[in-house]
């Protein structure tokens, strides 16, 4: 290579995700395990059966409990087993055959709690039970030709649907307040998937980032992949935690003593 020729430095390969395999975790194993389960995100899921839960008193806590149950089995677990099975998107050396159990025990057993809790409840819980395995079928291995995969089934899947099961699991009906906040949901839920979607490209699929920043007082800033990053990062750390203390809020208000 002369002086004359123009270099190309490759990115550094980057985590496939921000909370991936982080250092406080020393085994290996138990980084991969952490990383499938997208704690962010996992909770920020979880937060949303919260929130449908507690709109309106009073709060069966223990319906609420082995409802969040099912839905960390469901999500936390399965779902992410099959998105993980389905191009090994998150590089964890977790087995496929362990992927599968992960994805069985966890569908499963959250369809095992929806049936149980038929008998308690109703017939009405058996919809959100199929609706949910169908769901988390459906969506992590892109069936149909991937037309569940859109941005608007995430919303649904994992915005509106969460909601509006939490609170029919309550309150046996859904009511006004149940789909207002389902709404909600899916606007937060898309907000996460226009932020998460670059930020995923920019750490899985992407080689190099050329380019600068030229401001107005003439200030030269060089564009790299940490420029990009960031703002999407912090903006989804932002939504999580916001999301989780929403629910916090609304389980505190709902299960404190009455005056």
């Amino acid at each position: 290579m002369t002086d004359s020729e123009p270099t190309t430095e490759r990115l550094r390969p980057l985590a496939p995700a921000f909370y991936a395999r982080p250092g406080f975790l020393s085994a290996p194993a138990v980084r991969d395990w952490w990383t499938l389960l997208h704690p962010p995100y996992t909770l920020w899921h979880l937060s949303y059966v919260v929130i449908g839960s507690c709109l309106v008193g009073p709060v069966d806590a223990s319906r609420l409990g082995f409802t969040l149950i099912a839905f960390f089995l469901a999500v936390g677990i399965g779902a992410h087993a099959l998105d993980e099975l389905h191009g090994r998107p998150l590089q964890t050396s977790i087995s496929d055959r362990t992927l599968v159990v992960a994805a069985v025990i966890g569908i499963g057993g959250a369809a095992v709690i929806g049936l149980m809790g038929i008998t308690r409840i109703g017939l009405g819980l058996a919809v959100f039970v199929l609706v949910g395995v169908m769901l988390a079928v459906g969506y992590n291995l892109e069936l149909m030709g991937g037309r569940l995969h859109s941005d608007l089934m995430f919303a649904l899947a994992w915005g509106a649907f969460p909601v509006l099961t939490g609170y029919y699991a309550q309150h046996e009906r859904v009511e006004v307040a149940g789909v207002a906040a389902a709404i909600f949901a899916v606007f937060l839920s898309n907000a996460q998937r226009q932020l998460s979607t670059p930020a995923r490209a920019l750490r899985r699929k992407t080689d190099r980032v050329d380019g600068t920043i030229v401001r107005s007082d003439g200030t030269i800033v060089d564009i790299d992949q940490s420029v990009l990053l960031a703002p999407l990062e912090r903006a989804l750390r932002a939504l999580s935690w916001a999301t989780v203390l929403l629910a916090a809020t609304l389980l505190l208000a709902q299960l404190s003593p009455w005056p």
